[in-house]
């Protein structure tokens, strides 16, 4: 086997077939997807959630993880924000010639190693190769099957006055760990991006608390600020929250103010944002906190400025959340 990625392992032909059998299967290989066929035979029953994401962040190997476990719970967790629970995983590659293959390998078994964490299969897949210069050494897209709680309802139309909005863990960790190693710089303490699977969390509080939970959306591109705008825009309802309760890492926040940053906006993937009846946020609060120890309840829905975000800094004062013109970080998932 070359020790690059050559433009035959796309052709079709021998090259190929070694690398999916010598290469892929070596890391990925279950019973469905040893069949070969070109797409999976499935037993599935229930109401199911469907979900597909393409990666492209750069660099695909950053602090915290890499591309490849970053392609699966993306989708796992856009799944997981419906009330589903992921079974089954397609994974396509779109690698560009001049690729390592030792690089390859980190990846595949990153996927490997991600998929068994969040309790899915990569049943199916696809492998093309472009030539030099156009692309950037790996794009991957994950599409997911999942089956939905029956206790889950999971949707705006849910929502109502009084609702807390509450999140998993500090925001804005993600963006940063990518500006950073992108940009090559320095802080005083490693900022990790906060890649993880949020499933099992979201079916614990579901199983315990059903349709109580209203909505779900983790907070990926854009960050916390463009979902709670997202639902204000969906809804008749306002959103207050509380600035000095939305957790930020401290190396995060130095880093977002040393760049000119605004945590709200910046990406993430492994945060969040649970909307609950009042009468149960405390013990969504605790599930939460026992996972992570800074999830926080960070405002409530309103019937007040209604299609507005209000933010309430330390000192009582209120501004507006508005949409962020532009991107911020591009290629950060």
């Amino acid at each position: 086997m070359n020790e690059m990625i050559i433009l035959q392992h796309g052709s079709g032909g021998e090259a190929t077939d070694k690398l999916i059998n010598n290469i892929i299967f070596k890391h990925l290989r279950n019973d469905i997807l040893a069949e070969k066929h070109d797409g999976a035979f499935l037993d599935i029953s229930g109401k199911l959630a469907f979900s597909t994401d393409s990666y492209v962040v750069s660099p695909i190997f950053f602090a915290g993880g890499n591309i490849g476990e970053l392609a699966v719970y993306g989708t796992v967790n856009d799944l997981a924000m419906c009330g589903a629970e992921a079974r089954y995983l397609s994974l396509s590659f779109i690698i560009e010639e001049g690729l390592p293959i030792a690089d390859f390998e980190k990846i595949l078994v990153s996927i490997g190693a991600a998929a068994e964490r969040a309790g899915v299969q990569v049943v199916t897949g696809d492998t093309k190769v472009v030539e030099r210069g156009k692309g950037d050494k790996i794009y991957i897209n994950t599409s997911g099957i999942g089956t939905i709680n029956p206790r889950s309802d999971i949707g705006i139309r849910n929502i109502k006055n009084g609702d807390v909005i509450l999140i998993n863990a500090p925001i804005a960790s993600h963006g940063m760990a990518i500006m950073s190693q992108r940009e090559g710089l320095r802080f005083e303490s490693d900022i990790v991006s906060d890649t993880q699977n949020l499933n099992f969390t979201v079916q614990e509080i579901i199983e315990k608390f059903g349709d109580k939970i209203h909505f779900l959306r983790d907070a990926t591109r854009g960050g916390l600020a463009s979902i709670l705008l997202e639902i204000v825009s969906s809804s008749r309802f306002g959103i207050q929250v509380s600035e000095e309760k939305i957790p930020v890492d401290n190396p995060v926040r130095n880093a977002c103010e040393m760049l000119g940053l605004d945590p709200l906006y910046v990406a993430n993937e492994g945060v969040f944002a649970c909307i609950a009846d009042k009468e149960i946020a405390d013990g969504v609060l605790s599930i939460l906190k026992a996972k992570n120890k800074s999830a926080s309840p960070i405002g409530t829905v309103t019937t007040e400025h209604a299609g507005k975000v209000i933010a309430v800094n330390p000192f009582g004062g209120r501004h507006a959340v508005h949409p962020f013109i532009g991107e911020q970080l591009p290629r950060i998932c």
